[in-house]
């Protein structure tokens, strides 16, 4: 396993310093479980709400998905981090969003490249609650097939209300080419290499949800895949879509320094 991971070190942070969006189907769990992961908030006039979710890559960045970092009244300014709370809304510490790097190919074909790295405002500081995410090497495969976790506080069913604490829930991969079969019909819903589709395909009745985008795609406790689209949630035909790290993990590296 240890072949498979990247662990962006804290050295590396040194160096720099010195240079919307869905858990169907599972249960109730805590941060302690998964320290690495955080609460993005949108600002809406004064008030502020989690709508989206984040893994820590080391003490002042964090890996989401894009489209919750863009949009037509978007700013760094109505984004912030919660870390260090198994509590949607509450508890924990709160940062903001210094800046955001997009993937450059986010944008020019449908849904590939959803995923960016986002700098702090302030340094997190660890703790059991805080930790870094373990993410895989350029170029890693995901297998067909093989069980992989879901987290977050998105809705519990699609349209429903989101989670007032953190789930997750197992699904399992599913061959690329299948899922690209049954999305081919779909507009806007092209299926790339820089993806892995994963759900309980032909059951449905569990996924990311609103609310998920930007959390985690767990294989074997490693950052896979960033939640990214789907059709609805938790549909048997159609599967949940996550933007592949490996795809992109060494700009990554290089991004988050």
């Amino acid at each position: 396993m240890a072949s498979m991971l990247v662990f962006i070190f804290a050295l590396v942070l040194a160096a720099a310093q010195a240079a919307p969006n869905r858990i169907v189907g599972g249960n109730t769990t805590t941060i302690e479980n998964y320290p690495s992961m955080v609460q993005v908030d949108f600002r809406n006039g004064i008030l502020w709400g989690q709508s989206c979710a984040a893994n820590i890559l080391n003490e002042l960045y964090v890996l989401s998905a894009a489209h919750c970092f863009r949009g037509l009244f978007f700013s760094p300014r109505n984004r912030r981090i919660r870390a260090g709370s198994s509590n949607r809304n509450n508890g924990g510490i709160i940062i903001s969003v210094d800046r955001v790097h997009n993937h450059p190919s986010y944008g020019r074909l449908d849904q590939d490249g959803d995923i960016t790295v986002v700098r702090l405002s302030s340094p997190l500081v660890y703790s059991h609650l805080i930790q870094q995410a373990l993410i895989v090497n350029q170029g890693w495969q995901a297998p067909n097939n093989v069980p992989v976790v879901h987290a977050g506080w998105g809705t519990v069913q699609p349209g429903g209300l989101s989670s007032a604490v953190l789930r997750h829930v197992q699904i399992y991969t599913i061959d690329r080419e299948l899922c690209r079969t049954r999305y081919a019909p779909r507009p806007r819903s092209t299926i790339t290499e820089n993806m892995i589709c994963a759900g309980v395909l032909d059951v449905g009745g569990r996924d990311a949800c609103q609310g998920d985008s930007g959390g985690p795609l767990y294989y074997q406790g490693i950052l896979v895949g960033i939640v990214s689209w789907g059709r609805s949630c938790a549909d048997p035909f159609y599967p949940g879509v996550s933007a592949a790290v490996s795809s992109y993990t060494d700009w990554i590296v290089a991004t988050a320094v």
